[in-house]
């Protein structure tokens, strides 16, 4: 597990500098599997570097795609896969574990197409008022999202300009019309803001 103090989605890269001695552990020891995988979990209270930090329940999976080990230290590109439910943080030597068990990945339906479509006008709407106010934003409001509806929707909710609190909050959603519904509602409270 490598516990962060940002949320990672399904469905959207992950780009990470690894250079404490635990997680280039946990990388030598991943990295002979295949897929290499590992699990990405919010810090809830603490810090990233140097662990005595206090974890949620629910993370992401995100499988290795490339590996940079030219520098000091590895920089490497993961994706988020699949979604699992924390049932017991281990003992952090090595480095951090878990038992998890995998979450049931929400299914698309038709009927939800509107939905996704208005939710993704009011996203690109609050990154543009926000590139407007002059924010530095990672993810820019013309970017092409998946052409898979589901997967879609997971990365709206990931480039919408939320604090990791209410992402974890939509990565706990049980169906695609949950996570929708609170992208609309955290969308329209957002800019609000904007429009101030």
């Amino acid at each position: 597990m490598f516990p962060l103090g940002s949320v990672l989605l399904p469905h959207m890269p992950l780009p990470l500098r690894v250079f404490e001695p635990r997680y280039l552990t946990m990388l030598r020891d991943i990295l002979g599997d295949e897929p290499a995988e590992f699990g990405v979990a919010l810090i809830e209270r603490g810090q990233e570097v140097g662990g005595g930090d206090v974890r949620v329940d629910i993370a992401t999976i995100a499988q290795v795609g490339s590996l940079d080990t030219s520098g000091e230290s590895i920089l490497l590109i993961a994706q988020g896969v699949r979604r699992v439910r924390v049932d017991r943080w281990l003992d952090d030597a090595p480095y951090p574990r878990a038992e998890v068990t995998d979450l049931p990945d929400p299914e698309w339906s038709d009927d939800l197409a509107p939905m996704l479509q208005r939710a993704d006008g009011l996203v690109r709407r609050v990154l543009k008022l926000a590139e407007e106010a002059g924010e530095e934003l990672r993810w820019p409001p013309d970017i092409v999202l998946d052409d898979d509806p589901a997967a879609a929707a997971w990365q709206l909710a990931a480039i919408a300009p939320f604090g990791p609190l209410d992402q974890l909050d939509l990565l706990r959603s049980p169906t695609i019309e949950r996570l929708l519904s609170r992208i609309i509602d955290l969308v329209d409270d957002a800019e609000t803001l904007y429009s101030a």
